[in-house]
């Protein structure tokens, strides 16, 4: 089993071509966040990653989170030493707000460390996930007092966040929800009920875990407008910063999961004893609106999630076909066996691996790079630009690369052969892990809708058209040692212009074909925009190896990943148009009862 080694050549570009790094400095408050500021943390986040979290993946996977008989989730040993490097290194503060401790670097650059600490630990780096979606949500909405109160320590990472909505009758309907709150007399709230799926609910890693938690008021009303959010800590929180008594905050089970097994997976119970006090955030009966502050960053780092278990899984994949011997090379007059890395289908299946890898992360830190401006940048223009940008890929990175993830961890195991489905090489934890990704913080099926119900419609449909003038533009100067890719990458641009017009069409009469068309949709977008953006990083690698600057097989690598990706994977997309102008005659069309089986 190999250890993950952080890729800083590939995410140093990718930040340089997609991430908008060399335009941070403009961003008030950056102004420090030059190249080399961020080369310094990205080194040091990768020898964190790769020397202090990576060896802890696992031994996580085995021990877990385990629920003892005081009621208290223990994580596994080795995971509190690691908790102490992230926190005393400063790991949380990267882009959290100087105000409350933070050091207001780009999200952008935190979220390349982010990257790896995933690779290296996807069930620990969930805690962080979580505190930092807290946090967002907290800050944009909570009064200036509570601010005070919880940030700064939830910042340094000695305090944790955890969010908490799916109840057992109200998943993806959030409105459905049946937990309450009731006004008390001192202006606090005293909160009933369950809440399930809770990550990071509980733990020994942190002093205190302040809970969000959405319930309902008495007489709010009913769905979605009345549901408020509620910051309910673990411990109370004295005055003077200290902690105080427990609160009535129980850990009532924790699930039994394919995957991520070191991330405890709650059952919260809240006010067992009636004495749950809870803080009302922001206003009464605002709750799913608080809520949304934080869903694109939330979602674009699940999305992340992705990208850092492909990663992962190519290099355990890489490893293991340069270490496997089998069979004499093909068309070779030697019998002499060979390592597999050698034949054609395990190359195209690594291939594969690194190209959607590489093409999910160009996604992924172009979206974050679009947030970052939407947030800091000087102009109100261009935070708009940022915003809307930033609104039309979340879906696509969220949904794009968790699949992705799935895939390429599922062609790592395929890699592998008959040591992928057995536990001892590394490479079926990496599979099961992937596979919550496409399911929590709104399932892909869900991000789909979002994309065609509300994206494609936002002000008239000019963000996506606007994307798509873009990407004309670029294959219309396309040349150079690039120049082959012209073709199929516009066949692929095409096909998506036309999908999206077919979907316009159909209308408000016609949303029942869009939802039927909605994930092969999103499924062309992702591929052809990951086309694109390869195919840019290779047009600037040919002009750095033209000006002899760089590593010139880095670069040679990224210029044929590209023409891999075209060639190969983008034509699959293409054959996605049908899909979309099939509609959901075929689906629609069978009776329920017809579904069962006699």
């Amino acid at each position: 089993m190999s250890e993950y080694r952080a890729p800083l050549e590939e995410i140093t570009f990718a930040l340089e071509t997609a991430g908008g790094m060399a335009d941070w400095t403009s961003l008030p408050g950056c102004e420090e966040a030059g190249p080399e500021l961020a080369s310094a943390v990205l080194e040091e986040a990768g020898k964190l990653a790769s020397e202090v979290i990576s060896p802890t993946n696992k031994v996580g996977d085995l021990e877990g989170a385990v629920l003892q008989d005081d009621g208290t989730v223990k994580t596994p040993d080795v995971f509190k030493p690691m908790q102490q490097s992230f926190v005393e290194g400063g790991w949380p503060t990267l882009a959290a707000n100087p105000a409350f401790g933070g050091q207001g670097l780009p999200n952008a650059l935190a979220i390349a460390v982010t990257e790896m600490m995933t690779s290296a630990n996807m069930a620990y780096s969930l805690q962080q996930m979580l505190t930092s979606g807290a946090i967002e949500a907290i800050e944009a909405h909570a009064t200036a007092e509570q601010c005070e109160k919880y940030l700064p320590k939830m910042v340094s990472g000695e305090w944790t966040g955890a969010m908490n909505l799916t109840e057992p009758s109200a998943g993806s309907d959030v409105g459905a929800l049946r937990s309450k709150a009731e006004r008390l007399p001192d202006g606090s709230y005293k909160v009933k009920g369950q809440k399930i799926f809770i990550t990071w609910g509980d733990h020994d890693l942190a002093e205190n875990v302040i809970h969000l938690v959405l319930a309902r008021l008495p007489d709010s009303p009913a769905g979605t407008k009345g549901i408020s959010m509620f910051l309910v800590p673990k411990f109370h929180v004295n005055d003077d910063g200290s902690l105080g008594e427990r609160n009535d905050v129980k850990v009532a089970s924790l699930e039994h999961k394919l995957g991520i097994h070191a991330s405890p997976t709650c059952v919260m119970a809240f006010g067992e004893e009636d004495n749950c006090i809870g803080y009302l955030v922001g206003e009464e009966n605002q709750g799913m609106r608080n809520m949304f502050t934080m869903m694109n960053h939330a979602r674009i780092q699940v999305g992340l999630e992705g990208v850092a278990i492909s990663e992962r899984a190519y290099q355990q994949a890489v490893w293991y076909a340069n270490d496997r011997v089998q069979s004499a090379a093909i068309g070779s007059p030697s019998r002499e066996p060979v390592t597999i890395i050698h034949h054609p289908d395990v190359r195209r299946m690594l291939m594969t691996m690194r190209a959607q890898t590489e093409a999910c992360r160009a996604i992924v830190y172009r979206n974050v790079w679009a947030l970052d401006r939407a947030h800091k940048a000087e102009s109100e223009e261009e935070r708009r630009r940022g915003a809307a940008e930033a609104d039309l890929l979340t879906p696509i990175s969220k949904s794009y690369s968790t699949d992705i993830g799935v895939e390429m961890s599922s062609l790592g195991v395929q890699v592998h052969g008959g040591m992928g489905f057995v536990e001892e090489t590394g490479a079926a934890q990496h599979y099961r892990d992937s596979r919550i990704a496409p399911i929590y913080e709104g399932t892909n099926g869900i991000q789909a809708l979002d994309l065609v119900g509300r994206k494609l419609r936002a002000d008239g449909g000019v963000h996506w058209q606007g994307l798509i003038a873009e990407m004309e533009a670029f294959i219309s100067a396309l040349g150079g040692k690039m120049a082959g890719s012209k073709a199929g990458l516009a066949a692929g641009v095409a096909a998506l212009k036309a999908a999206a017009d077919v979907l316009v069409a159909n209308g408000n009469e016609g949303m029942v074909e869009t939802a039927a068309a909605a994930t092969p949709y999103l499924r062309l977008f992702g591929t052809v925009l990951g086309g694109y953006m390869l195919t840019k990083q290779a047009v600037e690698a040919e002009r750095r190896l033209d000006a002899g600057e760089g590593n010139p097989q880095f670069l040679n690598a990224k210029m044929t990943t590209a023409t891999f990706f075209v060639e190969q994977l983008v034509p699959q997309a293409v054959a996605l148009l049908e899909n979309v102008k099939a509609g959901s005659a075929s689906m629609m069309a069978m009776d329920n009862e017809a579904f069962v089986r006699n």
